[in-house]
Order: C-alpha cells, then structure tokens, then sequence
C-alpha cells in the first residue's frame, strides 16, 4: 500500500478533547449518552528525534535484514546465488497505486542480492520477493495474511510515539480457539483478547462488555494482532485509565463452501462489499465468499446465531447490546455495517474504518488486483458522498426515524486516513454534516493525518474508537 512520509504535528481536523476513565458500573437499560469528545491518537511531533538503524523487528532471531535504517529506508538481502534475477515487491511511498510493484535488486560476488528503498511512511508494511518471476517468501522475517496469500513483514516506527508498542505494563492475553458453527456446518478460528487480570482468581466473577473486529479483503482473522498490534494497544491504554477492560474477538468473514476456507487454508481472493448506501467503485465486486449483503449476508447469520452465543457461552461477557461493540477495516467496515444497522437489538458501539460509511470508499484494499510484479492497478477515486441522505435507505433503513437510532446507538465512528488512494477524508465530512442536519446525534468522524489505506490508519482509527466504548 502507498504510504505517505508523514512526520509533522497533529493539525486537529475535529476537535479532540481529554478522554477520562469511566468509573461508573454502564447501565444495562439502552438510553441516550452525552456526546464525549474524541481524544485522537498521538502521532509523531516536528521535532521528535529520528530512531537510530536497526533490524526488521519481525526479523527471525539474529537475522540483520531487512535493515530499518535512520532516514526510514528499508535494506532488503535475500541469498540466491544461482539466481538471474531477483526482485522485492513492496508498495512505495509516493507510488500511486495500492498495488504491490517489483524492484530490482542487485547481485553481489557473494551471491547476496541487496535492494534499499525510498523512505516509508510509520507503521506495518507488507512485501515479497520475486526469485526469476517465481513468487518467494523472505526467509530472514516472519509471515502474515495479505493480498489472500502470505507476505512478509516490516515496521517502521513513529518517532516519539509508543502507544502501540509493546511497554511494562499488566498484558492481557490473545487466545485462539476453535468453535463448530451449525449455520456454516463448520469448524471455525477465533482470536480472542482477554484484559489484564481476566484469570486472576479473584475477578472470576467480573464480566466484560465485547468488541468483535473485522479484517480488510485479503487478510484473516489474525491481522488485528498481528499487523494491527490491538492487544498492545489495549495493554496501554488500560495501564493509562482510558478505557475499560473489554473482550476483543476477530473471525474472519469467509465462509468455508462459498469460496473460502477452513481451519489452515487461504483466504480466497475477493475485493471489498459495496458500502451501504454508496455506488460500487470501478472494478469492486463482492468476493465469493464474504458476508456481503444484506445483514452481512451468510456470515451475518453465522455471526448472529454462532459466533455470538458461543463467545457469550465460553468467556465472561456483559451479554447484552449495551456492552456489544463490532468493527472493522475496509471491507470489514462494510461487513461491519451491514450486520449491525440490521441488528441494533445486539450492538450499541459501531466503528467503520475506511469502509461501510455512506460517503462512499474506494473499493476496498484492491487486494485481488494485478499479480505481484503486474502493472500497477489505477487507483479509483472515492465516490462522493450522496448529495441528500435519505434516511429510509440509507445504512439499510436503521435511521429512518433519527430519535430511535440515537436511543439504540451509542456511538457510531467512522474514520479514514487523509491521504489518496481510496481515503476519503472530504466525502466523510460532508457525510458527518448530512447526518447531524438529519437528526443523528451520535456519530463520530476521525481523519488520520498522513496516512492512507493502511494499518497505521486503522491502529489509529481503533485508538480513537476505543476510548469511546461502554462509556
């Protein structure tokens, strides 16, 4: 993905205030709450210094490459002496297109192939290596989902920010459990967050509300942790009384039988849902496969009759709407919406990351594009946001009477980055006036300075969303 170098001040597109701890037991009768403010995620400041060079932090142990240099520059090595022609494809800063392209790398007498990029943008990148046109994993780093196959990954850290790093502070734990759903006749894999304490014996008869969190086209049920680093965000933000300890589960919206998958397999290919209520991007389609559609289609049900009442029936939740959030990235976030404006007697939290807002996003994450190493795929622009709201069909209906929505929903967040491709930061501040002049008094907008449709957006977006929860 194209990021943007972004190492300035935080210019507040909204207005953002002190977010506090919530000290009062939430009730559990459904009513309107007072509109908090927003308390944004710190980004790196002018003057912060820059962090000196180092390895890859995904790196495999003692491996020195890729090597994260000072000016942000990342030096790729990968051994192939018998090779002809070795290339690693990445998403640049400053390309253009979400498309991963290929660059040269160059042979020395040892037989080591050396490639060092332009400066990248903070946060999680993704990349491979091409061996003669054969598509190749790097063996010196770690491998995670993306573009519906596995990709190796780099960091580069924000200077002076440290909010999703890893701190000494009380750590909660990631789980992954299995679970047979009836709806999909299948065996299904969760991750699963539980807070600091969780397991301590004195706290066995607490309860905890539960967000449910969705991933981008092409990604798992893993990348919220993995990429997304949301334990760890998490960790840090109850160390500091920002938020309440909650529950995290991520599932994946592939439905094995339909295109996708079960335990151990691909993700198969797909581009991202129409969002409701916005024209479908040039070339966006709905994977085979994803819960698209109405009611998030057949992963809705799943999510509704499975998913739900076994994280309810197997971990100590508040199992009520008011202590029910869900969100998602991209896709995810058009996955989010349409299984939650159909199902406000479940969740009371919405949160829609560069997807599923009426003002309209570029297509998803373009991961079922080109090949690695094709052409670079056009970036389409967002489509704007719909010159009036009808609130009858918008968001399939759930607002057509404003008072009742605000009473069912206690916080409905939408964010992108601020930064092409696909973002759209205007379109979603257009879309905020159009629903404040019709009445609904519950939503939320964050643009992420400097960043575009990628993770630094969406740990950031989640920050924010977070410290608006079970408050």
């Amino acid at each position: 993905m194209r990021r943007t170098l972004f190492l300035a001040s935080f210019s507040a597109v909204l207005a953002a205030g002190v977010c506090f701890a919530q000290t009062k037991k939430a009730s559990n009768k459904s009513q309107p709450s007072a509109r908090q403010e927003l308390s944004p995620a710190p980004v790196a400041g002018a003057g912060a210094p820059a962090v000196p060079g180092h390895p890859n932090p995904y790196n495999v142990y003692g491996a020195q490459y890729p090597r994260i240099e000072e000016d942000n520059r990342v030096t790729f090595h990968l051994t192939a002496p018998n090779a002809q022609k070795v290339q690693v494809a990445l998403v640049t800063s400053g390309q253009g297109s979400l498309t991963p392209l290929p660059y040269d790398m160059v042979k020395g007498a040892d037989g080591v192939w050396t490639y060092t990029s332009v400066p990248q943008s903070p946060g999680y990148h993704n990349y491979w290596m091409l061996v003669d046109g054969t598509t190749v994993l790097d063996p010196a780093t770690k491998a995670f989902m993306g573009y519906s196959h596995m990709c190796n990954g780099f960091e580069i850290p924000e200077a002076g920010v440290d909010w999703y790093d890893l701190k000494d502070v009380p750590h909660g734990d990631v789980l992954v459990k299995n679970y047979f759903a009836k709806t999909s006749n299948s065996w299904r894999r969760i991750f699963v967050y539980t807070p600091p304490g969780y397991t301590d014996k004195t706290n066995f008869k607490s309860r905890y509300p539960v967000v449910y969190l969705q991933h981008g086209s092409g990604e798992d049920e893993s990348v919220w942790f993995e990429m997304g680093r949301t334990n760890l965000v998490l960790d840090n933000l109850l160390a500091a009384g920002k938020v309440k300890p909650m529950i995290v589960v991520s599932e994946t919206s592939v439905i094995a039988g339909a295109g996708g998958r079960g335990p151990g397999a691909g993700v198969g290919r797909g581009t991202a849902p129409v969002a409701p209520g916005a024209a479908a991007a040039p070339g966006a389609g709905r994977g085979a496969g994803f819960g698209g559609g109405r009611g998030g289609g057949a992963y809705g049900q799943l999510m509704i009759n499975d998913l739900i009442p076994w994280v309810d029936s197997h971990f100590r939740t508040l199992a009520d709407k008011d202590h029910r959030a869900m969100g998602g990235l991209s896709m995810g976030g058009g996955i989010t919406a349409a299984i939650t404006m159909v199902n406000l007697d479940k969740f009371s939290y919405i949160g829609l990351f560069s997807g599923g807002s009426a003002a309209g996003f570029g297509g998803g994450r373009g991961r079922g594009g080109a090949a690695p190493g094709g052409a670079p795929a056009a970036a389409p622009a967002p489509p704007a946001a719909p010159a009036t709201l009808d609130l009858k069909t918008v968001y399939s209906g759930a607002m057509a009477d404003p008072a009742e929505f605000n009473r069912k929903v206690k916080v409905l967040f939408m964010s992108y980055g601020t930064e092409p491709p696909l973002e759209n930061p205007e379109g979603l501040k257009r879309h905020q006036e159009q629903l404040t002049g019709a009445g609904i008094t519950n939503s939320y907008i964050y643009l992420s300075p400097g960043t575009t449709h990628e993770w630094q957006t969406w740990r950031r977006s989640f920050y924010t969303f977070a410290q608006l929860l079970f408050k």
